[in-house]
């Protein structure tokens, strides 16, 4: 099992792997010098022929013997160590680098459970497969070949039977792999599959309590669990199975090569020196290839892994996409723009627009298409005919494109430390420009009565209110100064007081900066340039506030049901 592939992947871990073939060969070397001398001590022992000065040169010999192999074994350990961690940065480096040219709507091609999985456990499994498996595979070739040699000098028969039974151990192996290959394909798709679940149902817990849906989920992962468990016992019984065969190999070879040996000893052909040599090294004919036979299954595992990951990294990107945006007014054309996340259903609906004024706002009730659309400005997802300053949005610089447009949600990523990691992620703003962000969002008092911006902060901002997180990301983004801020329902599901306070930050924020405003409050947009109103997927009116009202369309219409609302509600 040799994927050239990989190995030219991994070719910095290849002098490595090189050096620890060559401590493991002085190993049998040291033995093979510890066999001959304590034979030759038998021997002497046997025909009276043991004196005191060759007992003190011996032990000499061994205990440097024993000095070297301990040495050799020791760096063997260090350059597997190396190896394996030169593997995995490479690896994680090639992968990582991939994501960020894929960009932000990496999610087309694996899921992020998914990608965890293969840069984690994956990468771990194919650490095995670099420090112990390719080591062993090209010393189980050199060390037979080694002790065939040297088993030569002392007879023919037994060099050559002992040599004919250790071919039959890597027979074995690959009559295993075609059948473990496909096995270890199930498992890793049924290992990411647990892995997705398992991490959706995690991240809602909540809303599955509060539904009472807690029981049916618990129900379908234990399904996946089980389906996890049996396709783990299959592989486990694979190896086992494989193990006790190329158990029987070895011992069987090492008996037969031993019984060789005691024959040629009572024929006469085998001294009693040389059938004792050969006795005692027979077993070591297979004990490269057995123990490569116990790394294979955790290898095959990881280039199981492997095959995802290089279907990952050889993903084709457009090398067109470099193009960065000019330091002139943003515009944001649509031309006849069709996107659907599945064939079932279509979410946009021949779309064209423009948006060249400081202040536009994009309404329409839920399921019309309006987030949808900032996720394709924002490059989440991939489309054609949308063009940023007349440049095609797939075309651009994901890293440079991020740089201008700041995406604000109703659905912040509050991350769990001090208020100061979570506005300065970076460490690039003073005190006084984070004092000052948090005042405009009416933030400041409420830190300062607390432990100011060393404030702890919980995971996900479990110890905040949701008005409370939309102002940090609010303030997290007037830090980070770009010139479109798109608002995706940044008010929305928050209080009256957070409400304004992001509606007068988002008003001041137009006297300098583009800005996208997404909602289905039309009392929010009042104050817009221009309005887009869509409805099931399609463009159906735009305009400002005065004339879309003259219209006395879809957005009059929603209009004047909200304003009738809030009277009611007030």
């Amino acid at each position: 099992m040799f994927d050239k592939r990989l190995i030219q992947e991994l070719s910095d871990a290849l002098p490595y792997i090189i050096k620890q073939v060559c401590c493991q060969w002085f190993s049998l070397i040291c033995n093979m010098i510890l066999t001959l001398s304590l034979c030759y001590m038998f021997v002497s022992f046997i025909n009276h022929t043991l004196i005191l000065e060759q007992i003190m040169r011996i032990m000499i010999l061994l205990c440097i013997t024993f000095i070297i192999r301990g040495i050799c074994l020791k760096r063997q350990s260090h350059y597997a160590y190396l190896s394996a961690s030169q593997t995995k940065r490479t690896l994680r480096t090639r992968l990582f680098d991939k994501i960020m040219v894929i960009g932000s709507h990496y999610q087309d091609y694996v899921a992020t459970s998914e990608l965890v999985q293969l840069s984690v456990e994956g990468i771990n499994q194919l650490e095995t497969y670099v420090s112990l498996y390719l080591p062993q595979l090209f010393y189980s070739v050199l060390a037979p070949v080694t002790l065939f040699i040297v088993t030569l000098f002392f007879d023919i028969r037994c060099a050559i039977v002992l040599l004919i039974f250790v071919p039959l151990i890597p027979i074995s192996i690959v009559l295993v792999q075609k059948f473990a290959k496909k096995l270890l394909a199930k498992y890793w798709t049924s290992y990411t599959t647990l892995g997705d679940g398992f991490l959706e149902n995690l991240q809602g817990l909540t809303t599955l309590k509060i539904y009472g849906s807690d029981a049916y989920k618990q129900q379908q992962m234990n399904i996946e669990a089980e389906n996890f468990r049996k396709v783990t016992m299959r592989v486990l019984i694979m190896q086992l199975n494989s193990i006790s065969v190329m158990d029987i190999v070895a011992y069987g070879g090492a008996a037969i090569g031993s019984f060789f040996a005691l024959l040629g000893y009572y024929e006469g052909s085998i001294s009693l020196f040389g059938s004792m040599f050969i006795i005692m090294m027979s077993f070591e004919y297979f004990i490269p290839m057995r123990q490569l036979g116990s790394y294979f299954h955790v290898a095959m595992n990881g280039m199981a892994a492997s095959e995802k990951i290089f279907k990952l990294i050889d993903i084709e990107i457009d090398d067109h996409a470099h193009h960065k945006l000019k330091e002139e007014p943003m515009t944001i054309d649509i031309q006849h723009l069709d996107f659907s996340y599945d064939n079932d259903r279509q979410i946009l609906k021949d779309i064209s627009l423009s948006i060249t004024k400081g202040f536009t706002g994009i309404v329409g009730e839920s399921g019309s298409g309006k987030s949808t659309l900032a996720k394709l400005i924002m490059g989440y997802y991939q489309s054609r005919n949308l063009y940023i300053q007349n440049i095609e949005r797939n075309q651009l610089d994901d890293c440079d494109f991020m740089q201008h447009f700041v995406y604000v949600t109703h659905d912040p990523m509050i991350f769990k430390g001090k208020l100061r990691d979570n506005l300065d992620c970076l460490n690039q703003y003073s005190d006084d420009m984070l004092w000052e962000a948090l005042e405009k969002v009416k933030l400041a008092g409420y830190f300062q009565n607390q432990q100011g911006l060393s404030s702890e902060i919980l995971e996900s901002g479990n110890n905040l209110s949701g008005g409370q997180k939309q102002r940090i990301n609010l303030a997290r983004a007037l830090l980070y100064n770009g010139d479109v801020y798109i608002f995706d329902e940044a008010t929305s599901n928050i209080d009256v007081e957070s409400e304004e306070a992001i509606l007068a930050v988002i008003n001041k924020m137009v006297e300098s900066k583009k800005v996208i405003l997404i909602t289905h409050r039309l009392s929010s947009v009042k104050q817009c340039d221009e309005i887009f109103v869509l409805d099931k997927g399609r463009l159906v009116e735009s305009g400002n506030h005065a004339s879309l009202r003259q219209l006395h369309g879809l957005y009059d219409q929603l209009f004047k049901q909200q304003e009738a609302l809030e009277v009611y509600q007030s």
